[in-house]
């Protein structure tokens, strides 16, 4: 079996690793902030020094870090993981970051031999515990066949989407998508709530209709407890849809929407919530209207 790679153990990269463990993969991981890597040797799995030496020490190498720029840093800054790949290795980034930077790395990459596939997740940090995330992949059709077995550990539905770059291209959409539906639904219970009628209620009528959706069973349990603490962090959707308008401003795609949920969570942040999950959009609602969507 494949010796498995793994650098950046945050919210979602941990449990993604913890899984590709469960699966009876030997994993070497590393994380700039040690204290995830209890959890990883718990489970079996090795404490790699730094990115290069879980390079040298694997097949395949997963990274799952914020941006663009960690990615690059983690790959090929000093002691990074470029400097320890070989010819026949392959490097799967399944972060989020913009689709121009995963073609760069792949270029960069593809120079010394090495396979690279963009494969950034949906699905937060639930999905990533239970391993029912979704996977969108950019890459070669023989590599992705590869590697797909690896990828199911993690998730519920793994889909080569086209060449590299299109798995960011199809997070993006994501990304948009998700959050104008967490505004769409924030502004409804908004008026159900002004207008006197229970937006918890609302929900229980609208849910198993055209208007349902797996935003809003998972999100709409967060508005009316009040309770926001991360599973995808407000900051973190920010720097997603600062990549669609970069993305879509280079191929003239207007993106109205998107760019007006952005700035709701630019509000946020300003206010202080970028570390609160990004359902708080529902804060942005009840301070303009002066409410609150909790029960009374």
């Amino acid at each position: 079996m494949m010796k498995v790679g793994f650098v950046g153990l945050g919210i979602m990269g941990k449990p993604m690793a913890l899984n590709v463990i469960k699966a009876g993969y030997p994993v070497v991981a590393y994380d700039r902030n040690t204290a995830p890597m209890q959890a990883i040797v718990q489970a079996g799995g090795e404490e790699g020094k730094s990115g290069k030496d879980v390079a040298q020490r694997t097949d395949v190498v997963i990274t799952m870090l914020p941006n663009s720029p960690n990615v690059e840093s983690a790959l090929f800054d000093e002691d990074g993981i470029a400097e320890g790949l070989s010819e026949g290795k392959a490097v799967i980034d399944m972060s989020s970051i913009a689709p121009l930077a995963s073609r760069d790395f792949d270029k960069r990459l593809s120079e010394m031999g090495v396979d690279f596939m963009d494969a950034p997740v949906s699905g937060g940090e639930p999905k990533a515990v239970d391993g029912t995330i979704a996977v969108m992949v950019g890459g070669k059709e023989d590599v992705f066949k590869k590697f797909e077995p690896l990828l199911k550990t993690m998730a519920s539905t793994v889909t080569l989407v086209g060449e590299v770059g299109a798995g960011n291209i199809t997070k993006l959409a994501n990304q948009m998508i998700v959050a104008i539906n967490i505004a769409g639904i924030s502004e409804a219970y908004s008026l159900a709530k002004k207008a006197g009628v229970d937006p918890e209620r609302v929900y229980q009528a609208i849910r198993s209709g055209l208007a349902g959706s797996v935003v809003m069973d998972q999100k709409s349990e967060k508005i009316f407890s009040g309770n926001f603490d991360p599973g995808f962090r407000i900051e973190l959707h920010i720097k997603d849809l600062q990549n669609v308008m970069d993305t879509s401003h280079s191929i003239n795609v207007s993106a109205p929407f998107s760019s007006l949920a952005m700035e709701i969570m630019q509000s946020l942040k300003a206010h202080g919530h970028e570390k609160e999950d990004h359902s708080a959009i529902a804060e942005w609602y009840e301070m303009i209207n002066d409410m609150k969507l909790q029960a009374d």
